[in-house]
C-alpha cells in the first residue's frame, strides 16, 4: 500500500513539474510572437500617421501666399471676402482636407472653405488657440484639439501670412484635418494616440478617450483648459497598471481593477513632430488561452501515457486468462452454430408459413376488392331507387291539389261562375309548373347541389304552402305568428322559394298527419328573426315522438306511418335542404322545448300541453 502511495505522488509531482514548464515555454513563445506582430503594426500606423500630417504640412504655407488671401486680410470686403471663400472651398475639395480657414492678426476668421454651412467658421474669434498663437510669432502651429465650433476633434497646422514684401505678420492660414479614421481600427486590439501632455485624443476604444496615459501636472492640466483644447472635458488618469516591463519598448499592462481586468502588451512609437505617441494594445488573452491549451495537453498525453503502463501491465498479467477464456470460447462457438442450425429450420419453417399466409391474404384482398365494385354498383342502383321514390313522394301533394282544384273548376263551370273558374284553372297551371320544379329539384337527394343565393319572403312562401293544403285543415285550429301573417313587413331568407316551400309542405302535413286522431287538433308556426338568421317553429299537440324513433328521424325511407301513406323520405330532404343553404332542421318533443325556451317561446295554449312535437327550421336571415 506504501509503495503504490509513493508511486501516485511521484507521478503528481512529473505531471506538475511538466505543465509548470509546459506553460512558462508557451507563454514565452506567444509573447514574442505577439511581440512581433505589435511592432509591425505599431510601425505601419506610425507611418501611415505621419504620412498623411508630411502631406498637409505644406498647404497653409501655400494658401497664404496666393493674392485672394493677401486680398481678404488687407481688406475683408464683401468682394474680397466671396473670393477668397470660393477659392478656400475649392482648394479644400481637392486637397481632401477637413476645413481651410484665414485668421485675421486679430483672431477673428474673415473666410473659410465652410462658410455656407449653418457652423461656418467666419467670424468666430481665435486668439486663444495655441495653432493661432504660434503662428502670429511667426512659427509653425501644429494642434490636436475639439472645434470651438463644430465640436469635431481635428488637427490644426497653421502658417503666419506676411503682407507682401514685408515681415509683417497680417493674418494666420489654418488646415484643419479629421484624424477619426485612425479610431476604425479593431476594437480587439485597441489603438491610441496620445498628445505631448500624455493626454489620448483618438482611440479606436471610445471610452478611453480624454484620459491620459500618466497623472497629469496641475499647471499642464490648466493650461489644457484654459485654451480649450478638449472642449473642456474632464481629463482623467486611464487606469492602467504596468505588470511587467520587457525588453525594448513593450509593457505587459492591465486596464481597469480587478483580477478579471483585461490585460494587454503595449507597444510605444514617437512620431515626432507633433510629439504625439502611438501606443497598440494587443490583448493576452490569445497568448494565455495557447498556454493554457498547451498545458491541458501536455497534462492529457502525461495521464494517456501513466494509463498506457497501467495497461500493458495489466496485459501480461491477463494473457494467460485470455488463453483459457480461449478455450472456453471455442467450446460455446461449437454450441452457439448448433443453436444456430436450429433456428434457421425453424425460420425456414416460418418462411414457409408467412408465404402462404402472404397468398392467402392476396386472394382475400382480392375478393374483397370485387365485393367492394359490387357494392358501389348496388349504391348506384339504390340512389336511383331514392330518387324514384321521392319523386313519387314529393309530387303526390301536388297530384291532390290538382284533382280537387280540377273538380271544382268542374263545379264552377257547370255553374257559370267564370271568374273563380279562371282562378282554379290559374291555380292549377302554377301546380303543373311547381311540379316540373320539383322533378328538377329532387335530385338534390342524389347529389348535392351548391347553395344559391337566392332570396325568398317566408310570408310568401307560407302563404302558399297554406293555400295547398287548406283541404286537409278544414278541422285544424291553426295559429300563425302575427310577423308571418303581414304582409307589409316581409322578412328574407336564404333559400329558393320552391325549396322552402317543399320544407314547410313536408313539416306541416306531418303536422297534420300527427294530430289527425286529436280531439281539438291544433298547429302553431311560430317566427322568432335574429340579427343573422331567421327561426321558424312548427308545433303540433299530437303524441310526440317516440325516444326510439327521434335519432333516426331523418334518415332516408325511415317512416313510423302505415305502408302506403310515406315513403320516408320528406323529412329528410327537407334536413338536405335547410343543410345546403347554411341552416338547420331539429326535431324534438313539445315537453322539452318547453323546459329550453319557457313559456315565452309559444302560445299560452302551447305552454299548457306536456304533448306534442315541434320541429324548428333555421336558415340564414338575407
Amino acid at each position: 500500500m506504501t509503495r503504490r502511495l509513493l508511486v501516485i505522488l511521484a507521478l503528481a509531482a512529473a505531471l506538475a513539474a511538466a505543465c509548470a514548464l509546459t506553460w512558462n515555454i508557451a507563454w514565452q513563445r506567444g509573447i514574442d510572437d505577439l511581440r512581433r506582430n505589435a511592432a509591425a503594426r505599431v510601425d505601419r500606423t506610425t507611418n501611415t500617421l505621419k504620412s498623411t500630417l508630411d502631406r498637409y504640412e505644406y498647404l497653409p504655407y501655400l494658401l497664404s501666399r496666393h493674392p485672394f488671401v493677401q486680398e481678404v486680410l488687407a481688406d475683408p470686403n464683401k468682394r474680397n471676402a466671396d473670393r477668397a471663400n470660393r477659392y478656400l472651398d475649392d482648394l479644400n475639395r481637392h486637397a481632401r482636407a477637413t476645413v481651410s480657414y484665414i485668421i485675421r492678426a486679430n483672431g477673428v476668421c474673415v473666410a473659410a472653405s465652410n462658410w455656407r454651412a449653418t457652423d461656418s467658421f467666419v467670424g468666430s474669434e481665435y486668439r486663444f488657440r495655441p495653432y493661432f498663437i504660434d503662428a502670429v510669432k511667426g512659427g509653425t502651429g501644429r494642434f490636436f484639439g475639439l472645434g470651438t465650433v463644430s465640436r469635431e476633434p481635428g488637427y490644426y497646422i497653421s502658417q503666419p501670412v506676411y503682407r507682401e514684401g514685408t515681415r509683417e505678420v497680417i493674418g494666420v492660414a489654418v488646415v484643419k484635418l479629421n484624424l477619426e479614421w485612425l479610431q476604425a481600427a479593431d476594437a480587439a486590439e485597441p489603438l491610441i494616440v496620445a498628445d505631448d501632455h500624455g493626454v489620448i485624443f483618438l482611440s479606436s476604444v471610445p471610452a478611453w478617450k480624454y484620459h491620459t496615459v500618466r497623472p497629469l501636472p496641475q499647471n499642464i492640466e490648466a493650461s489644457v483648459f484654459a485654451t480649450r483644447q478638449y472642449a473642456q472635458q474632464t481629463i482623467t488618469p486611464l487606469p492602467m497598471t504596468v505588470v511587467k516591463t520587457l525588453e525594448g519598448d513593450a509593457q505587459i499592462v492591465r486596464i481597469g481593477g480587478g483580477r478579471d481586468a483585461p490585460s494587454y502588451l503595449a507597444t510605444r512609437r514617437s512620431i515626432g513632430e507633433p510629439d504625439w505617441q502611438l501606443i497598440t494594445m494587443a490583448p493576452l488573452d490569445p497568448v494565455e488561452s495557447a498556454a493554457r491549451t498547451a498545458t491541458i495537453v501536455t497534462a492529457l498525453v502525461f495521464v494517456l501515457l501513466c494509463l498506457f503502463a497501467f495497461y500493458w501491465r495489466m496485459r501480461r498479467s491477463r494473457v494467460r486468462e485470455m488463453i483459457r477464456g480461449r478455450e472456453m470460447l471455442q467450446t460455446a462457438y461449437a454450441e452457439l452454430n448448433q443453436r444456430v442450425a436450429e433456428r434457421t429450420s425453424d425460420l425456414s419453417e416460418a418462411n414457409a408459413q408467412l408465404t402462404k399466409e402472404v397468398s392467402e391474404r392476396t386472394r382475400a384482398e382480392q375478393d374483397l376488392r370485387a365485393a367492394h365494385d359490387e357494392l358501389v354498383q348496388a349504391s348506384k342502383l339504390a340512389a336511383l331507387g331514392q330518387m324514384a321514390a321521392g319523386i313519387t313522394h314529393e309530387l303526390n301533394q301536388p297530384l291532390a291539389a290538382l284533382r280537387s282544384f280540377s273538380d271544382n273548376t268542374r263545379v264552377l263551370i257547370e255553374r257559370g261562375d267564370q271568374t273563380a273558374a279562371r282562378e282554379n284553372l290559374e291555380a292549377i297551371a302554377s301546380l303543373t309548373e311547381r311540379m316540373g320544379k320539383i322533378t328538377n329539384q329532387l335530385k338534390l337527394f342524389v347529389a348535392k347541389a351548391r347553395p344559391r343565393n337566392a332570396r325568398t319572403d317566408v310570408s310568401r312562401a307560407l302563404r302558399n304552402v297554406l293555400a295547398m293544403l287548406r283541404p286537409r285543415m278544414q278541422d285544424v285550429a291553426l295559429d300563425v305568428a302575427p310577423e308571418l301573417a303581414s304582409e307589409t313587413s316581409p322578412v328574407y331568407v336564404r333559400c329558393e322559394d320552391l325549396r322552402l316551400e317543399q320544407v314547410l309542405i313536408n313539416l306541416i302535413g306531418n303536422a297534420l298527419d300527427a294530430v289527425v286522431a286529436c280531439d281539438a287538433p291544433r298547429i302553431s308556426i311560430l317566427f322568432a328573426p335574429r340579427d343573422d338568421r331567421v327561426e321558424l317553429v312548427v308545433r303540433d299537440n299530437g303524441p310526440g315522438i317516440p325516444a326510439d324513433v327521434l335519432p333516426r328521424l331523418f334518415e332516408p325511407f325511415f317512416t313510423t306511418k302505415e305502408m302506403g301513406h310515406g315513403l320516408g323520405l320528406g323529412l329528410a330532404i327537407s334536413s338536405a335542404i335547410a343543410r345546403d343553404y347554411g341552416g338547420t332542421l331539429v326535431a324534438r318533443n313539445l315537453a322539452a322545448a318547453l323546459e329550453v325556451d319557457g313559456p315565452e317561446g309559444g302560445t299560452q295554449a302551447d305552454a299548457d300541453r306536456s304533448h306534442g312535437a315541434e320541429f324548428v327550421l333555421t336558415l340564414p336571415r338575407a
